[in-house]
């Protein structure tokens, strides 16, 4: 087995593309028991008497605490719940007077390395500022920093309204409605935003523009987001037609020449998303197959048409349905209250890399490495290799330098996803075959650098492949860095230091 080969090579941290394991780092030790207790007095005594504060063995402590990805375990001494962007800012005041960390949390998927160390810092539980409303020119809305997408897109659908919010905006937020209105952080037009030093500021075009053009692409480096107002539209396709085909192995060059026929290199219709894998299923095949989903804005007479080819290859499974837009995560298994977005109790990996075509030949890599995995370890029997291919069109028209979000060209995006029952083992087995699919997909198109979408990114990645290889946008992210956040205290997803 791949693990096997790995586990007989020394180590080097210093070059993710050597393949070599790693060793997982001890956890710092927890802080004094009386800097807790300070902690803990001094946060009641800051906070706006509406806000909540949680401590461990409590409910809302357990709640705001457990995570997506078990291995991602950030330690925290309190639980600040506000409501208000004043208590956020008073939550960083006495963190940076106690020096201790902070970490401001949402819903918990975050799966960036360094999230783990945050120790025995304050979570920042921002899920409470969940607030909606619409601006007076039914051109935009207000949305609090809590929000997450199912909840804006269904607030929106029962008022005839549409919005692209499908990924964090922060890193740049891709989805299936980019090709009508582009990446979730070019539809941003303001943020509140509450710094390190625990300062309110407004963040647009025309206060404080430096901040506005980092906080879209590498915002979680440089402020917490308490507030937006953010572009929405009338809802003119209420209605998406769906449908997935399962493929055997024998079929990857035949689909994924479809697929590249279908994306156009990069000019496939706004319409129309593919979403494909690699699974695993004892119950459906002894190896791993191949599921194409394929995502239609618009009637199933029109979504047939692209999908022809598909059926041309005699899939063993088809299924297919029209679905408003709100359902459409529920009707593919990927809602809010899914099996895959709850993952109780698993940890979980990303390891991507942003493509212009699917190479069919590192596609065979990848299968066979992926295969290895899934049948070798069965901890891992539920991992899968994404493929996906939105609309970019619209992202590619805008202008690469007028947001931190770097890697407008890339056409498409594959990972890994490692899903396993935690154990410092597993985690070292999935940072092995983790890299070797991305080096394996970046093999495919060796002339080109390797692009890593930060919101997937497991945070062994240079700062170059997550922010971008242009020396003045590095420059630009560092200086800015240095002015809104010098001593790093925004420092645990993906960070980005200051200059020298």
């Amino acid at each position: 087995a791949l693990w096997k080969f790995q586990a007989e090579h020394p180590a080097n941290t210093s070059n993710h593309r050597s393949g070599a394991i790693i060793t997982v780092p001890k956890q710092e030790s927890l802080e004094s028991p009386s800097q807790i207790t300070q902690i803990q007095r001094d946060l009641r005594a800051r906070l706006t008497s509406t806000a909540r504060v949680d401590f461990r063995g409590s409910a809302g402590y357990q709640n705001a605490t457990t995570r997506w990805s078990a291995g991602h375990h950030p330690d925290f001494a309190a639980v600040v719940v506000p409501t208000s962007t004043e208590d956020v800012a008073a939550s960083i005041k006495l963190a940076n007077t106690l020096g201790v960390p902070f970490l401001a949390v949402n819903r918990g998927h975050g799966t960036a390395m360094d999230i783990n160390d945050c120790r025995h810092g304050i979570n920042i539980h921002i899920r409470s500022l969940d607030s909606i409303t619409f601006a007076e020119d039914g051109q935009s809305a207000v949305l609090g920093g809590g929000v997450y997408g199912d909840q804006v897109i269904r607030f929106l659908a029962v008022r005839g309204k549409a919005t692209g919010l499908l990924g964090p905006g922060l890193g740049g937020g891709l989805g299936r409605y980019q090709g009508f209105y582009g990446l979730v952080a070019d539809n941003i037009l303001e943020m509140t935003v509450v710094t390190a030093k625990g300062s309110i500021v407004t963040a647009s075009d025309r206060q404080n523009a430096g901040l506005f053009w980092a906080m879209r692409g590498a915002g979680h480096n440089f402020g917490i987001v308490t507030q937006i107002k953010y572009k929405i539209y009338d809802d003119v396709v209420p209605v998406w037609w769906i449908a997935t085909y399962q493929f055997t192995k024998e079929n990857i060059d035949q689909v994924f020449e479809v697929l590249n026929q279908l994306n156009g290199n990069g000019s496939q219709p706004k319409e129309l998303t593919t979403y494909t894998v690699l699974a695993f299923d004892r119950e459906v095949s002894h190896e791993p197959f191949i599921v194409v989903t394929i995502y239609f804005a618009g009637s199933a007479t029109i979504g047939q048409i692209y999908a022809q080819p598909l059926l041309n290859l005699n899939p063993f499974s088809i299924t297919n349905r029209t679905v408003p837009y709100p359902d459409l995560a529920d009707a593919v298994g990927t809602g809010t209250s899914s099996p895959v977005c709850q993952q109780p109790g698993n940890s979980a990996a990303l390891y991507p890399v942003g493509l212009l075509i699917f190479n069919t030949t590192a596609i065979h890599r990848v299968y066979d490495i992926y295969s290895d995995l899934v049948t070798n370890y069965p901890d891992f029997s539920h991992s899968i290799v994404q493929f996906e291919a939105y609309p970019v069109e619209k992202i590619q028209s805008v202008n690469h330098e007028t947001t931190a979000y770097a890697h407008r060209e890339d056409n498409l995006l594959v990972s890994l996803l490692s899903i396993y029952t935690p154990s410092t083992t597993n985690d070292i087995i999935a940072l092995n075959y983790g890299r070797h699919i991305r080096d394996a997909f970046h093999a495919g198109q060796s002339s080109r650098q390797l692009n890593a979408y930060v919101n997937y990114a497991s945070g062994d990645e240079t700062v170059e492949e997550m922010y971008g290889h242009e020396e003045w946008r590095l420059k630009k992210l560092r200086r800015l860095k240095e002015e809104w956040d010098p001593q790093g205290r925004f420092g645990f997803y993906h960070p980005i230091h200051g200059l020298d």
